[in-house]
């Protein structure tokens, strides 16, 4: 009742200073303005300052007060406090004993028996993967062996030639190189966790298989298949190939196409857009040469006439090995190839080597090509001729009409298929209809090349 009595006559003010908000810079500001007139200089702060120390003065002598009086209630809570705390701590003491004791017995009865256990694990992993690998490294050097013995059938057979001339069937070999040149791709390019080629790559033997004979046969089959695709000719010009001859460069070239569809790259490229590079690139070729050939001697023969006859001859000749090398490439399927979705072939745009090229040219006919791409390029050589002036130039304008029947019977003659190539089954070639006007366009687009550019 004294205490209350003397903390309610105490002249500190402990609301001020229990205040949530109490803030010690506007307290001193209030207390300074309230014992001195804001435009007096210098300001008096002993009288604030005074009023602070006695204020702290009061207040430690209340906490004096009351600890004194309150000291043997505090002395007797602290004391039960620490007893209550020594029996917890003895009883708890107890309890962790006994659990430090339970777990060094699981420890001994589990938790070592499973750090045996994940050694053994770890152990039989790394056996796993190991056996995976030497595996993985056994079936490589399997099929470079095997793709060495099928190369060295290719070199041998090509080393000799038939009485005419022409290669040994060597082209089956070719084949089967390239289908021995997909199979390690399968292993080799699948490299990710898990699959049969994660790993190869860091050892010596692959690396060496891959530099010393993969990357070397592999580059020899396409230079062979190159090869023949661009030495393709059924010799309708002379009329001299027999059909066995034909059958073999038939054959020949089947064997070259589709070992150039086959290994191909399929690394970096959209599956779902996939196109048989090489092949493409080795038909293009052929194409590029045929027409620039072509095209070099037909200027030639319009500047001296005596030798177009020839020349249209030759000409036409080269046209009919193109649509014979379209008829072979429309009857042969695309073969099924192991890295590339299985509905690439069996859509119907992907279903012969003949689709790719011409979805790749953007035509619908090889021969179509032929003549429309040798027109294109005859205009400005005719121009040429005329510019230059001359006795050329009037003799090929003098002869405007027969020029133009020779080209046109050119047309006609080049745009029909060789007698020893068949037709596929139940499909007439576009040459076949011509006398019904189906090569109307191309023998308009030729003719008028040459003769719509001699002027009058």
């Amino acid at each position: 009742m004294e205490a209350n009595e003397e903390e309610d006559t105490s002249y500190v003010d402990y609301d001020t200073f229990l205040d949530p908000d109490f803030s010690p810079s506007n307290f001193a500001n209030t207390l300074v303005l309230a014992t001195n007139n804001p435009q007096d200089t210098p300001l008096d702060l002993s009288t604030p300052l005074s009023k602070v120390l006695f204020d702290a003065q009061e207040i430690d002598s209340h906490i004096d007060l009351l600890t004194t009086r309150s000291a043997i209630p505090l002395l007797t809570y602290t004391k039960e406090q620490t007893d209550a705390s020594g029996k917890i701590i003895s009883e708890v003491d107890n309890q962790v004993k006994s659990l430090n004791e339970s777990y060094k017995q699981l420890e001994k009865e589990v938790i070592q028996k499973h750090a045996e256990a994940d050694e053994v694990r770890q152990v039989a992993v790394r056996l796993w993967e190991t056996l995976k690998l030497g595996r993985s490294v056994g079936r490589c050097l399997q099929l470079g062996r095997q793709l060495e013995i099928q190369h060295s059938e290719i070199t041998s057979s090509a080393s000799g030639v038939t009485p005419t001339g022409s290669r040994k069937e060597d082209h089956r070999a070719l084949v089967r190189c390239a289908h021995t040149i997909l199979s390690l791709r399968e292993i080799l390019e699948r490299k990710a966790p898990g699959e049969e080629g994660h790993g190869l790559d860091k050892i010596n033997a692959i690396r060496s298989l891959q530099d010393t004979i993969i990357g070397p046969i592999e580059r020899s089959v396409r230079n062979t298949s190159e090869q023949i695709i661009r030495e393709f000719n059924i010799g309708s010009a002379s009329g001299t190939a027999t059909f066995a001859q034909t059958e073999e460069a038939k054959a020949q070239t089947i064997s070259a196409a589709v070992s150039l569809y086959l290994i191909s790259p399929t690394v970096g490229t959209k599956l779902d857009k996939w196109a048989p590079q090489f092949l493409l690139q080795a038909l293009e070729v052929y194409l590029r040469n045929a027409l620039q050939s072509s095209i070099a001697s037909l200027a030639r023969s319009l500047a001296t006439l005596p030798s177009l006859d020839r020349t249209l001859a030759e000409v036409s000749a080269r046209c009919q090995n193109i649509i014979a090398l379209e008829i072979i490439l429309a009857t042969t399927k695309a073969p099924a190839h192991p890295l590339l979705p299985a509905q690439k072939h069996t859509s119907p745009d992907k279903s012969n080597l003949l689709q790719p090229l011409l979805a790749y040219l953007e035509t619908g006919s090889l021969a179509s090509y032929f003549w429309r791409t040798m027109a294109s390029s005859l205009a400005t050589r005719v121009q040429e001729i005329v510019n230059r002036g001359g006795v050329s130039a009037r003799t090929l304008k003098t002869n405007r009409d027969a020029v133009g029947e020779a080209i046109r019977e050119c047309v006609i003659l080049g745009s029909q298929p060789p007698s020893t190539i068949a037709t596929s089954k139940g499909k007439t070639p576009k040459g076949d209809t011509e006398k019904s006007g189906g090569w109307d366009r191309e023998v308009a687009v030729m003719v008028g090349s040459v003769v719509g550019n001699l002027g009058r």
